[in-house]
């Protein structure tokens, strides 16, 4: 219980402080709605009642009043009605809002440093929690918060009302109905939690598979493996299926024991009032409102049945949801060097999520103000690791980081479907035109896009679609210029480039950085060239350090691949 409490938690405390207002609204309408129909359903028996009684008798029908109870039916009716468009109105306005903004604290929880590089592993999982997740938490206010707390108000209200009849009947009525009413969504809950969570599960493999079969058709096709992939998703829809099998069953024996209960009830509520019209405790009027009360307080009851079916989907979502909902603790920005460095690391370890070996061990390493380092290495030994470190995105578990403002250049070109403006203003969304395109200029993309009909309105696919990988590289060239920091970390900057554009590259990319730190991981010789100094890193620590003009410097890039 302990757990699932600190899984819906956050998503309880985000839910009343974006819309506690409306939430509670809502609750009201809704029980404002649900009373105003016991009322009217009761209140119309007893007047049909009454009023076939005094027809019986001239004296009785002469005195009787029918306006009195045709009014207050009348009034009730209205109620209802008003308070049912009312909570509809406020409990999905208060809802879509709520979802708003815990797709806006996800995309946060998301944009934390390191998150984005342990999505890029499993892209399909931030699509599956930014859609189906994010829906799933509806039913927690609409289906299991709401319905379960007017079901118990309707059962309070039908308590004391029996209760006026009898104070037993009243009180056996209300605890039979409370246990039975919310035992069996209970019960039902906790056995279509496993089936549910099996569908929220295949279902995201059906996506996750589907998606990689249409990304990936063609190296699918090529390695013979196009079959199989169909046959995957084949597989993931028949384990949601069975899923949906099992929740079918479960709330066809939520329906039978609804049923029964709503069944028992009502005879033993028929015995009830009879008894006690027999004894003259009530009137047959009486009598027919207590029977009808007594059947429309079961009806709110029925409701949580589609609750407790979307009970383990919604505690799924909310537990893989809420770790990027708790508050983080604020990252503090890094220290800043002594002058005239860029950064200096002193016994500087870290670990990345969720590993039990250091990427970096024991690291010392300085470098001042305009120079370039050059971090070479065999891949995994450290390299990228080293540059997320000076960024911030990697925190050092021990030892002492201290660095200036730094712009990371990952090996990754991300573009995104949007204009060459906007991908080129997620740098300095204040550039003015002349900005974009002195640093356009400045990575020999100007003319490209000079001779793109629309300019920098030209809309890009998916991934940059549309633009070659040297343009693409050059466009990621051109964000970095247009960050003015004094520290540049690049990753492998001309990688997957041909000789001729990497060596344009390089030579605009050292021109834009006079002034300016370069830290460069690398493999290549042509971008390890244009550094002061290289660094080698072997397993996590640094092994060699050593300056141009020495020869250990030429033995190090010597070490390196060719053009």
């Amino acid at each position: 219980m302990s757990f699932l409490v600190a899984d819906i938690r956050p998503i309880l405390i985000l839910f009343f402080a974006e819309r506690r207002r409306a939430l509670l609204l809502g609750a009201a309408l809704s029980a404002a709605t649900v009373t105003a129909g016991i009322a009217l359903l009761g209140l119309s028996g007893w007047f049909i009642t009454a009023t076939s009684l005094a027809g019986l008798s001239a004296a009785a029908a002469m005195t009787f009043d029918v306006f009195a109870p045709a009014a207050a039916i009348r009034l009730l009716a209205i109620i209802r009605t008003a308070a049912r468009y009312g909570e509809r109105l406020a409990t999905h306005e208060a809802t879509l809002g709520v979802l708003a903004a815990l797709r806006e604290r996800l995309f946060r929880g998301f944009a934390e440093p390191g998150a984005a590089r342990a999505l890029l592993r499993r892209p399909a999982r931030l699509l599956f929690r930014l859609t189906a997740d994010i829906d799933a938490l509806d039913s927690l206010y609409l289906r299991i918060l709401v319905p379960a707390a007017v079901a118990i108000g309707a059962a309070l209200a039908a308590s004391v009302v029996l209760g006026l009849m009898h104070p037993l009947f009243g009180l056996s009525f209300g605890l039979f109905l409370a246990g039975a009413g919310l035992g069996l969504p209970w019960i039902g809950g906790r056995a279509a939690r496993k089936h549910a969570r099996r569908r929220a599960h295949g279902i995201e493999a059906l996506r996750s598979r589907t998606i990689d079969l249409v990304a990936g058709q063609t190296d699918l096709l090529m390695a013979g493996r196009l079959e199989a992939q169909r046959s995957a998703i084949a597989a993931a829809d028949s384990y949601a299926a069975h899923a949906d099998d099992g929740l079918n069953r479960v709330e066809t024996g939520l329906i039978f024991g609804f049923g029964l209960v709503s069944a028992f009830l009502l005879t033993a509520s028929l015995l009830a009032v009879a008894v006690l019209g027999e004894t003259k405790a009530i009137t047959a009027p009486v009598a027919a409102l207590g029977l009808l009360v007594a059947l429309a307080a079961v009806e709110p009851f029925a409701v949580l049945r589609r609750g407790a079916l979307e009970l383990g989907r919604t505690l799924l979502a909310a537990r893989r949801i809420s770790p990027r909902l708790a508050a983080a603790a604020a990252t503090e920005p890094l220290a800043l060097p002594m002058p005239g460095y860029a950064f200096a690391l002193a016994g500087a370890s870290a670990f990345h999520e969720n590993s039990a070996v250091p990427a970096l061990e024991s690291i010392k390493l300085a470098l001042r103000q305009g120079e370039r380092l050059a971090v070479i290495g065999a891949s995994g030994a450290g390299k990228s690791s080293l540059l997320a470190l000076l960024s911030g995105e990697l925190p050092a578990r021990s030892g002492s980081v201290a660095a200036v403002t730094a712009t990371l250049l990952t090996q990754r070109t991300e573009l995104f479907e949007d204009s060459l403006r906007g991908n080129l203003l997620l740098a300095d969304p204040d550039a003015s035109k002349a900005h974009l395109h002195d640093a356009l200029a400045a990575a020999g993309l100007l003319a490209d896009v000079d001779a793109m009909p629309q300019g920098l309105e030209t809309r890009l696919g998916e991934g940059g679609l549309g633009l070659s990988g040297g343009q693409s590289r050059r466009l990621a060239l051109a964000r970095l210029f247009l960050r003015d920091t004094p520290l540049w970390l690049l990753d492998e900057p001309t990688e997957s480039l041909d000789g001729a554009t990497a060596r344009d590259v390089l030579q605009r990319l050292s021109a834009m950085a006079v002034g300016r730190s370069l830290v460069i991981a690398t493999h290549i010789r042509r971008e390890a060239a244009i550094a002061d100094c290289v660094a080698v890193i072997e397993g996590g620590r640094i092994s060699e350090i050593s300056r141009r003009g020495e020869a250990a410097f030429e033995k190090a890039l010597d070490r390196l691949r060719p053009d």
